[in-house]
């Protein structure tokens, strides 16, 4: 550990001397031999995102609230856009997140089926709509929660809509794997991953209770994704993050993790390095913010983890360790001592 931690000093050393990039100045004493499968780090990446925390309202009937949710979308998205990011992430009911109590038809008292017929459908779709046409007018890729309203009878997906910089719907992610309550009386879940590319580097989204399933991180690290958009509202907030931080690791790719306001005092909006350290948050005393970060995989944050530990993974999980298998009397009895 001790002439790996004297090996960074020395690159960190070059990169001051010279001005390079942390990776510049690692491909200095480490240069990549043509055909290798790390030879994808000679052409870096770098997108800047915002990921924003916001209220969650609770109630879709409640005209006033659902207008004063995409209002306050809005502002932060304008704030993004002056802090010159190219997307911005909201959390999962970003607009309102219906309770299943105030959606019940046995309610308020007991859980039961949800009764659609109580959202307020047209003032939800203008503010929609009006967040997308920001969108287009700030160009500013906008990744957005909301129910995604179905054909009846059948229920709603709880989704994220990504909006490009044109202001155009692009692709849609329902959640897949709900929690027992919305699968039992509220939502439609929904069936495959989504990935989108902005400025060369490629996303991926999750939402809700997702944050439990590893295999799902697991899928997108296969799919190529640079970042995995998290928008959660429904989980214990520090155990989410803390669980996002050892996906961002084990895959080698950012995680943005976005929660309600209601959250922040525990576990705030942020973004979390390949590593997983957490680059940047949001305050954590309840405001809606947008914290900002370039996710660029020629910094000294993603270097290692993106250069050298993802490539080295696929590697190993592709049979690398078969040749160096041996047969041996002592391996094969495990009753051996010593």
């Amino acid at each position: 550990m001790t002439a790996h931690r004297n090996f960074k000093r020395q690159v960190r050393a070059r990169a001051a001397k010279t001005g390079e990039s942390y990776t510049s100045a690692l491909r200095h004493f480490r240069p990549t031999p043509p055909g290798d499968v790390m030879s994808e780090a000679r052409n870096p990446k770098s997108v800047r995102l915002a990921v924003a925390q916001t209220p969650v309202r609770e109630d879709p009937r409640d005209v006033d609230a659902l207008r004063e949710s995409g209002r306050q979308v809005r502002v932060l998205m304008r704030e993004a856009s002056a802090r010159g990011a190219r997307i911005v992430h909201f959390p999962e009911g970003a607009i309102c997140f219906p309770h299943k109590l105030v959606m019940s038809v046995d309610g308020p008292q007991a859980v039961g089926p949800a009764d659609w017929d109580r959202c307020q459908w047209p003032v939800l779709q203008a503010e929609l709509a009006a967040i997308a046409e920001l969108a287009g007018e700030l160009r500013l890729w906008t990744v957005i929660a909301s129910v995604h309203r179905l054909t009846e009878p059948n229920r709603p997906h709880n989704s994220l809509y990504v909006i490009s910089d044109r202001g155009e719907v692009v692709t849609r992610y329902d959640e897949r794997l709900l929690s027992r309550t919305k699968v039992s009386y509220l939502y439609s879940p929904g069936s495959s991953p989504v990935t989108f590319d902005v400025d060369g580097v490629r996303f991926g989204c999750l939402l809700g209770i997702e944050i439990h399933y590893p295999e799902l991180f697991a899928e997108y690290e296969k799919l190529d994704v640079d970042c995995v958009l998290l928008s959660t509202t429904g989980v214990r907030p520090g155990n989410a993050a803390a669980q996002a931080q050892g996906h961002a690791a084990a895959n080698s790719y950012w995680v943005s993790f976005s929660v309600p306001t209601q959250h922040s005092a525990t576990a705030p909006s942020g973004v979390i390095a390949p590593g997983g350290d957490w680059l940047e948050r949001c305050p954590a005393d309840g405001s809606p913010a947008v914290a900002v970060v370039d996710l660029d995989d020629g910094s000294e944050a993603a270097a290692e983890s993106v250069t050298y530990a993802r490539p080295w993974r696929r590697e190993s999980r592709a049979g690398r360790y078969a040749g160096h298998q041996v047969t041996d009397p002592r391996s094969e009895d495990r009753t051996v001592a010593f």
